[in-house]
């Protein structure tokens, strides 16, 4: 399959958060090969550091995004060093399963920092920086749980809600310095992480509640990302979109 190519992402200075594996490291790649300057945070370090050294011109940064401290302080650091970020990928995410029963307060607070507190963060921390540059986009990546109501997962859902009404409020703040805000809202996507969570039989049912037959891929979120921080989407902001094969 083809790929399209976008020349205003040539060159581009972008930010991926949770960029070692998965959805993310699927983010790193296309960026980079769409000529843009990739710099990735993540806790994995190992994960990290073999993808930036078979990925041409992406930097690795190691950061525990639950350490909002932490997060401003690397990304203002590697903002020393590679320029302002034109592009924010708020990827990072764990969807750990959890029972009403199990929530203690200190679970509830590391899964809020873990799955939306750090894309607040890693925000603000490069707005200034686009701002001077005359504009930027900043993708924020949402899940389409909380849209089923799916089992076992009512602080993820509860995190994953908000990311689209802190889209909604960034858009809003940002739009008159020509900063674009978007949600991407991701279905299944058949990734390693997920396999752990679904036998033979979920994955048949996953794509029999799909509309289209095939198993969503990380490579399939990471084409909406391209255009959703182009220059041909120019006039999106404020707003969710769905890649989930007519999930319903």
């Amino acid at each position: 399959m083809k790929s399209a190519v976008y020349p205003s992402l040539s060159g581009k200075k972008v930010l991926v958060t949770g960029g070692a594996s998965g959805i993310g490291a699927a983010l790193v790649e296309r960026f980079a090969r769409q000529g843009s300057k990739v710099a990735f945070l993540d806790i994995d370090q190992a994960a990290g550091q073999d993808l930036a050294a078979r990925s041409e011109g992406v930097s690795f940064l190691s950061c525990d995004l639950r350490d909002a401290d932490a997060v401003m302080a690397t990304v203002r650091s590697a903002q020393r060093v590679l320029g302002g970020f034109d592009i924010l990928l708020n990827n990072a995410a764990s969807d750990d399963r959890h029972t009403l029963d199990d929530v203690t307060p200190a679970y509830w607070d590391e899964r809020i920092a873990t799955n939306l507190r750090h894309q607040f963060f890693a925000a603000q921390a490069v707005v200034p920086a686009m701002r001077a540059a005359g504009g930027g986009a900043i993708v924020n990546f949402g899940s389409i749980s909380w849209h089923l109501g799916l089992l076992d997962l009512v602080v993820y859902q509860t995190a994953k809600a908000g990311i689209e009404g802190l889209t909604r409020g960034l858009a809003r703040e940002l739009g008159r310095d020509n900063i674009r805000v978007t949600t991407i809202v991701p279905g299944s996507v058949q990734t390693p992480r997920q396999a752990k969570w679904y036998t033979p039989e979920g994955e048949n049912e996953i794509v029999t509640a799909q509309c289209l037959n095939e198993r969503i891929q990380p490579a399939d979120v990471a084409a909406l990302a391209l255009f959703l921080a182009s220059d041909d989407a120019r006039m999106c902001t404020g707003h969710a979109y769905f890649v989930d094969a007519g999930w319903r």
